[in-house]
C-alpha cells in the first residue's frame, strides 16, 4: 500500500494519459463483446474520455513537472497544446458520425482508433527524451495509417492509407537514424542531457543527426520537401478522417518540433534555424502556388495546410519566446478555421453522396446563405484578411521574425500570403457570383454547429484576443 501511495505523485503528471490508456483497454473489450452494435456507445464514451482527459490536463496546472526519470514532462506549453489537440480530436469525432452513417461505415473501431492516436499525440507533446518522442509518434501514426484507409471499398482510401504508411515508415526510419547519431555523439537521449552536452559545441555528427530528426518531424507536419503524401492522403481519406489529420496530429507534431529544437538544441540555434528557414520558405511558396490550379476542395485544403505550416515555421525560426507564442496562437486559430472548413465540406452532400469539387459550391449563397456566409468567413480568415483571426495569426509570427532580424523571411511570407489569397477568394467568388447548382441536403446538427462556431470565433478573436494571447505567452515562457 505504501509503495502505491508514494508512486502515485511520481506518475501524477501523466494522469490524463494513464486515464486514456485504461479507457482504451476497456473500450476495446466492450467493442469486442458487444460487436458492431456497440458503435454509438463506444463513440459516446470516447467523447466522454476526451472531455475528462481535457479536464485532468486543466486541473494538473501549468507547473513544470517531470515524470518517469525525466522522459515525460508536464508544463504550461504541454497543457496548452494538449487542450488544443483534444479539442481537435473531439470535434473530428463529432463531424464523423453523419458521414459514417451515410457511407455505412459505423464501426466501433473508428472512435477507438481516434482515441489511441490522440493518446500518442499527448505523449508526443510531453516527450522529453528521444525514446518517448519515438514511442508517442509511432503510437499516433499506426492508428492514423488505419483510419486513412478506413473506407475499404474505396480504391482512393486504400491507396491513401498505403501511401501514408510507406512514406511514414520512411520518415520514422530517418528520425530514428538521426536520434541514434545524436545519442552516439552526446551520450544522452534526454533533451536536457543533450542540451548540456552541446554547450561546449556540436560536432558534424550531431548536425547530421539533427537534420535527420528534423526531416522525420517535417514529414509529420507535411512541410516541404516532405509534403508529397499530403494531397493524395487528404483527397483519398474519408472526409472526417481528413479533418482529423488536418488538426490534431499536426498540432501535436508542431508542439513536439518546438520542444525538440528549443529544449534539446538551444545552444546550436544557428544550425537548426537555417533548416527551419529553408523549410518555411519552401512550404509557403509551394502552398501558395500549387493550390491555384486545384479543382478538388480537399486537395486545395491540403496545399493550403502546407502553406500554413510554412507560416508557423516562420514564428519558430525566430527562436524567441514571442516566436513560440506566435506558433501557439497560429496553431489554435488554424485548428478552428480548418475544422470550420471541413465542416462546410461535409455539408456538400445530396442523397447521401458527398461532393468535393469546388465548382459544386456555385451559387451556394442563394441556396444556403448561412453555410455560404460561414464558408466565406473561414476562407477570408485563411487568406489573412483583417480583421479576422487569420490576419492576427500571421501578424504574430511575422512580427516575431522581424524582431529577430529575419526581414527577408517575413517579406517572402507576406508575398506568399498575397498569392495564396487568390484561391481562397476564388471560392468566395464561386459561392456568391456563379449560377447556383442544386441545393445541398441539410447537414447534421454537429456539422452545422462546428461550422457556425468556427465562423463566430474568427470574428470574436479581434474583439477579445487577450485570453488566447495571454495563454500562449504563458505557454511559451514555460519552455525557456
Amino acid at each position: 500500500m505504501s509503495s502505491t501511495i508514494t508512486a502515485l505523485p511520481i506518475m501524477a503528471p501523466a494522469l490524463p494519459e494513464m486515464f486514456m490508456g485504461a479507457s482504451v483497454l476497456l473500450l476495446v473489450l466492450m467493442g469486442a463483446v458487444l460487436g458492431e452494435k456497440s458503435y454509438s456507445l463506444v463513440r459516446g464514451l470516447t467523447l466522454f474520455v476526451l472531455v475528462v482527459a481535457g479536464a485532468l490536463v486543466v486541473l494538473g496546472g501549468g507547473q513544470t513537472v517531470e515524470a518517469f526519470g525525466g522522459s515525460f514532462i508536464s508544463d504550461g506549453f504541454a497543457q496548452f497544446m494538449k487542450i488544443a489537440t483534444l479539442v481537435g480530436s473531439a470535434a473530428a469525432l463529432l463531424l464523423s458520425d453523419a458521414y459514417l452513417l451515410s457511407t455505412k461505415r459505423r464501426a466501433f473501431e473508428f472512435p477507438l482508433l481516434v482515441l489511441i492516436s490522440t493518446l500518442g499525440m499527448m505523449l508526443m507533446i510531453s516527450a522529453h527524451d528521444l525514446i518517448a518522442l519515438y514511442l508517442g509518434l509511432e503510437l499516433s501514426s499506426l492508428s492514423l495509417y488505419v483510419v486513412a484507409s478506413f473506407d475499404r471499398d474505396s480504391v482512393k482510401s486504400t491507396e491513401a492509407g498505403l501511401k501514408y504508411f510507406v512514406l511514414g515508415a520512411l520518415s520514422s526510419g530517418m528520425l530514428l537514424y538521426g536520434a541514434s547519431l545524436i545519442y552516439g555523439m552526446t551520450g544522452s537521449v534526454s533533451f536536457s542531457g543533450i542540451a548540456v552536452a552541446l554547450k561546449s559545441g556540436a560536432g558534424i555528427g550531431v548536425i547530421f543527426g539533427l537534420a535527420f530528426v528534423l526531416a522525420g518531424l517535417s514529414f509529420k507536419i507535411s512541410a516541404v520537401p516532405f509534403h508529397m503524401w499530403t494531397p493524395d492522403v487528404y483527397e483519398g481519406s474519408p472526409t472526417p478522417v481528413t479533418a482529423f489529420f488536418a488538426v490534431a496530429p499536426k498540432t501535436a507534431a508542431v508542439a513536439l518540433l518546438v520542444r525538440v529544437v528549443e529544449q534539446a538544441f538551444p545552444s546550436i540555434s544557428g544550425q537548426w534555424q537555417q533548416i527551419i528557414v529553408f523549410v518555411a520558405i519552401s512550404s509557403m511558396v509551394l502552398g501558395a502556388f500549387a493550390a491555384i490550379g486545384q479543382k478538388n476542395i480537399k486537395r486545395l485544403l491540403a496545399y493550403s495546410s502546407i502553406g500554413h505550416i510554412g507560416y508557423v515555421l516562420v514564428g519558430l525560426s525566430s527562436g524567441t519566446v514571442d516566436g513560440v507564442a506566435g506558433v501557439a496562437i497560429y496553431m489554435v486559430i488554424y485548428l478552428v478555421t480548418t475544422l470550420g472548413a471541413f465542416a462546410c465540406v461535409l455539408s456538400m452532400q445530396r442523397d447521401g453522396h458527398y461532393y468535393e469539387d469546388i465548382d459544386d459550391l456555385a451559387g451556394l449563397s442563394k441556396t444556403n446563405p448561412a453555410l455560404a456566409f460561414a464558408l466565406a468567413m473561414i476562407m477570408f480568415s485563411l487568406a489573412g484578411i483583417p480583421p479576422l483571426a487569420g490576419f492576427f495569426a500571421k501578424w504574430y509570427v511575422f512580427a516575431a521574425a522581424v524582431n529577430s532580424g529575419l526581414y527577408a523571411l517575413a517579406v517572402i511570407g507576406v508575398v506568399a500570403s498575397v498569392v495564396g489569397a487568390y484561391y481562397y477568394l476564388r471560392i468566395v467568388k464561386i459561392i456568391y457570383f456563379d449560377e447556383p447548382k442544386e441545393a445541398f441536403a441539410p447537414a447534421s446538427a454537429p456539422v452545422r454547429l462546428i461550422a457556425s462556431l468556427a465562423a463566430i470565433l474568427v470574428f470574436a478573436f479581434a474583439l477579445a484576443p487577450a485570453p488566447l494571447v495571454n495563454a500562449a505567452n504563458a505557454a511559451a515562457r514555460s519552455l525557456f
